[in-house]
């Protein structure tokens, strides 16, 4: 079996300037936190970006990566709204296009069934409606319902953060919620997952549940092994969310100097291995 163990910066050389990037985990759980932080490094612009969001979103935004964002909310989870979110969205640096968090499960459904669209009645008489990007659909059925028909959220690349995985590319969640991060998968046509550590195959069916392997490796391109690689949002039993890191980052979006001096600090200071350094992990 091929091995597929790759590095934070193999994953920024598959991406182009314009790419769709979906971004796993949820709010500030279990991000890819490592791989959004080489991203934010490099040259990459123009991105959109498609997530439960979290501060991948504002990292990616406040480093001026993103020229779109697709999003059901963007959270902090003990700080309820993303503040380097906030500040581009109400310096309409970025665009938006809003989802109820349903409509925008069904988004990466529709992708990852190569469909176009799937029809719900969530959004209906809501202001989402006034998105072009928002249409509906007739049934063809004898009631002929008007529906949402929310569309595919069809991914260049993917990107998630679980706890296990082998050279092979397949990944386990060992926390209480797998999130969606296996739809952000084939949902896309280049897919990477990072992992708190690499193991052998016998190891990680030994790990847990069977259902705990919720990744499996024809979902994957690329394996990088990262401890501490969801830093500082939450990856359950390994770690949790380091709360006063999270408030030293939401500062930073108080005002330029504090977030140059965060970035130099630990985004500009060069890969995870020298991070893990600076913060002392």
């Amino acid at each position: 079996m091929a091995d597929k163990r790759i590095t934070e910066e193999d994953v920024v050389a598959e991406l182009r300037d314009g790419m769709t990037v979906g971004i796993g985990g949820w709010g500030s759980r279990r991000k890819p936190m490592s791989i959004v932080r080489a991203i934010a490094r490099s040259s990459l612009k123009d991105l959109t970006i498609v997530s439960y969001g979290g501060p991948d979103v504002g990292v990616l935004c406040a480093t001026g990566k993103v020229a779109k964002v697709v999003y059901a909310f963007c959270s902090l989870d003990s700080i309820p709204l993303e503040p380097h979110f906030r500040k581009a969205r109400e310096a309409g640096s970025i665009s938006t296009l809003e989802m109820d968090e349903g409509m925008f499960l069904l988004g990466l459904q529709a992708a990852a069934w190569r469909v176009p669209f799937l029809p719900t009645r969530v959004g209906l008489g809501s202001s989402l409606m006034e998105q072009p990007e928002i249409r509906t659909v007739k049934s063809p059925y004898a009631d002929a319902e008007e529906l949402v028909a929310v569309p595919a959220l069809n991914l260049d690349a993917a990107i998630v953060h679980m706890n296990r995985g082998d050279a092979r590319g397949n990944g386990q969640y060992l926390g209480v919620d797998p999130y969606f991060d296996d739809l952000f998968l084939m949902a896309a046509e280049r897919r990477f997952m990072s992992v708190e550590k690499v193991v052998t195959t016998d190891e990680l069916i030994a790990g847990g549940p069977l259902q705990s392997l919720r990744i499996n490796r024809l979902m994957t391109d690329g394996v990088i092994e990262a401890p501490f690689g969801a830093h500082f949002t939450q990856c359950p039993p390994d770690y949790e969310r380091d709360e006063e890191f999270q408030r030293e980052y939401a500062a930073s979006a108080k005002d330029p100097d504090a977030w140059a001096a965060f970035r130099a600090k630990y985004i500009d200071c060069g890969d995870h291995a020298e991070y893990r350094r600076v913060v002392g992990l």
